[in-house]
């Protein structure tokens, strides 16, 4: 993202001298709230199941809080119920997590002036609907010097929802009827469309999630979801030529 955007006299937001650290950490919470409402139910959901596949309580807690990874907790659900292996739990799990190398490179301008321990924790923090809540924000304008902590505010306003629901999820899910066939794979897909497609605004964007999406989709019976490196790698190299395309043809 070398080219995001700068402040700009058409209304758009420049930091000023009130945007204090705990200010943006706030604002950072606060526009998280309508992702954290649409993940409530799969906290829940990734609880009961996980109890449902034969994890304690907190065994499920605890992969809540060191992968902090709902899509990928729940594929490892999903293979330890089906009595998959370690390495193939952990191969599939990163494969499918790889999509978050692309969010950090995105997201390094606002920390790469951060010290390890920053970049470390907003890197174990990032998720797809932190992710989204940062691009959103940073159309308007840059963060400035104390942006990273309107990063945190996202992180943390979402690390503790997910784990509260993972909780109760854990601890109370197994009285809900029928966990196991409540169509939870589409309704994860959904959630993932609904965040990216306010994210598609200029042409290479859109050429760009067609053709990822449909390589997934030509690719979904690989072993271990390898059809999703795959699916990014045309995806990116389709934008990209595109974009480059594009540039090339307009006048000088």
């Amino acid at each position: 993202m070398e080219n995001l955007p700068r402040c700009a006299p058409a209304g758009d937001y420049c930091p000023s001298s009130t945007d204090t650290p705990w200010r943006l950490l706030a604002q950072g919470a606060r526009d998280t709230l309508p992702m954290i409402i649409g993940a409530i139910p799969f906290g829940l959901l990734f609880g009961a199941l996980a109890v449902g596949a034969g994890l304690s309580v907190w065994q499920a807690l605890g992969m809540s809080l060191l992968v902090f990874a709902g899509a990928a907790q729940f594929i490892a659900v999903g293979l330890l119920g089906a009595g998959a292996g370690v390495a193939v739990i952990v191969l599939t799990t990163l494969i499918v997590n790889a999509r978050h190398a692309l969010y950090s490179a995105s997201l390094q301008p606002v920390i790469k002036h951060l010290a390890l321990p920053w970049r470390m924790g907003l890197a174990f923090g990032l998720t797809d609907e932190c992710y989204a809540v940062m691009l959103r924000r940073l159309e308007q304008g840059e963060l400035g010097e104390h942006g990273h902590w309107y990063f945190a505010g996202t992180v943390l306003a979402m690390f503790s929802s997910w784990q509260l629901c993972s909780l109760l999820g854990a601890l109370f899910g197994q009285a809900l009827p029928n966990v196991n066939q409540w169509g939870l794979e589409f309704a994860l897909v959904a959630s993932f469309i609904g965040i990216l497609l306010p994210m598609l605004k200029h042409k290479p964007q859109w050429l760009a999630a067609l053709v990822a999406g449909g390589v997934a989709v030509l690719t979904r019976h690989w072993p271990y979801n390898t059809g999703l490196l795959l699916a990014t790698a045309a995806g990116i190299a389709c934008g990209v030529l595109f974009e480059m395309r594009s540039t090339a043809k307009e006048p000088s």
